[in-house]
Order: structure tokens, then sequence, then C-alpha cells
């Protein structure tokens, strides 16, 4: 199946998503009376440079959220699950993937991997980040597109503890299916397109590098330095 790119990178996704996140902040401010205050949180790696103009937009702190996939024992590629640096884990519902057998040991050492892998990211973008007080804040949770919704689902999981007042999932592009269940975790979810038809988020870009760590902490460093 043949798809049309949507955008044409992740930075031009994200500065058509921070708009669209701004209006409705702003129209949020004027049905309550109360202004939010915006911390934008990015999963990384890829997330970044579409998070990057939000914070810019929206003149806030940029910050991360490290969640990895739980790999099936028997193929790395398929997730079961999906779990943050600080151990919140979100699991795959079987009736929809229909794995084959694998014992507990096994599920536990995937999870395991998921998690280091995790943590050894998180070690290495953190000191990058801005320290700031998240209790009562509005976060903005950004991803360069959602297919199985598993990882941001994790993400917002570990951040709901830090007691928010809101939890906005945000991204260029998700399937129209998923909408719905995205609503579970978090009150507003903000998707610039929601195609039918989905098989990869690279699909709907026309540039989809790799982002490698050191370019991921730059996008910090740029947002940190100027907060």
């Amino acid at each position: 199946m043949l798809y049309n790119p949507l955008f044409q990178n992740r930075e031009t996704a994200g500065e058509e998503l921070a708009q669209a996140i701004r209006s409705q902040l702003n129209k949020q401010q004027v049905e309550s009376g109360l202004k939010p205050i915006p911390i934008v949180y990015a999963l990384p790696r890829g997330g970044l440079p579409v998070a990057l103009p939000v914070a810019r937009l929206l003149d806030c702190p940029l910050k991360i959220e490290v969640a990895k996939k739980i790999s099936h024992p028997q193929n790395e590629e398929l997730a079961i699950g999906a779990v943050t640096a600080s151990g919140s884990v979100i699991w795959a519902d079987n009736r929809m993937f229909r794995f084959k057998f694998y014992s507990r040991e096994k599920r536990q050492a995937s999870l395991n991997a998921a998690i280091e892998c995790a943590k050894s990211l998180e070690a290495q973008l953190n000191p990058a980040c801005s320290q700031v007080t998240v209790e009562k804040a509005t976060i903005i949770l950004v991803d360069d597109g959602i297919a199985t919704g598993m990882t941001i689902a994790a993400a917002a999981t570990a951040l709901r503890k830090l007691n928010p007042s809101q939890i906005w999932l945000c991204t260029p592009v998700a399937p129209q299916s998923l909408i719905p269940w995205l609503h579970k975790w978090g009150e507003q979810v903000i998707a610039l397109a929601a195609p039918e038809s989905f098989l990869s988020v690279s699909n709907f870009y026309v540039e989809f590098p790799q982002i490698e760590t050191q370019e991921a902490l730059e996008y910090l460093q740029q947002q940190s330095v100027k907060k």
C-alpha cells in the first residue's frame, strides 16, 4: 500500500503540532479562567525534534520520559508491551496479538532488558533536562508518531505519579482506531492526522532519519540553555 507523506520532517511536524497545542491551551484557559502551566515531555529519541518546537512556542521547559518496547522472547521486532526507566509497564492485549507460548521467566527477561535499556538512555539524557516542579502542571507528552500506543501509555502512567494537573498525549500522526484507547491515558489527545490505514510512522514523513543520542542531547540543551 502506498502512503502520501504528511510531513517533511520531525521539526516541521513539531511546528505544526505546537500551533495546535497552543490553540487548545488558549481555549482551555478561556473556558476555565485558569492559565495552564505547561511542561513538555518528549519520548526520546525520535520525539525530541518534534517536542522542541512545542516547548519553544509555549516558552516552557523540555524534559524526557524514556519508555522502551518489551520485545517478544521469540521475535525482537514484535512488542508485547512497553516499560519506562522507573518500571511503569503496559502489556499488550493478548487477544489482539495471539502470542505463541513462552515462559514467565522469558517474559521477565524481556522486561528486564527493556528497563535496562530505558535506564541507560535516561542516564545519558537526564543531565541536559531542566529541573522543574511537575505537580499541578499540564504535561504535554510528545512523540513523533503513535503506532501501537504502548510506549506513550507507559510514559503517561509514569508521569501520572508526579501528580500533574493534566496529561496531554500529542503527536503528528496516530491511527484513527487507536484514538479512543489513547484517551484512557490522558485528559487530551491531539493528533494532527489520524488515518484509517496505518502501517508505520515513517510512512507519513518524507525525511525520517534515526536520531542518535548525541543529537537528542543537543535538542535538550537548546531549550535548557534558553530557560
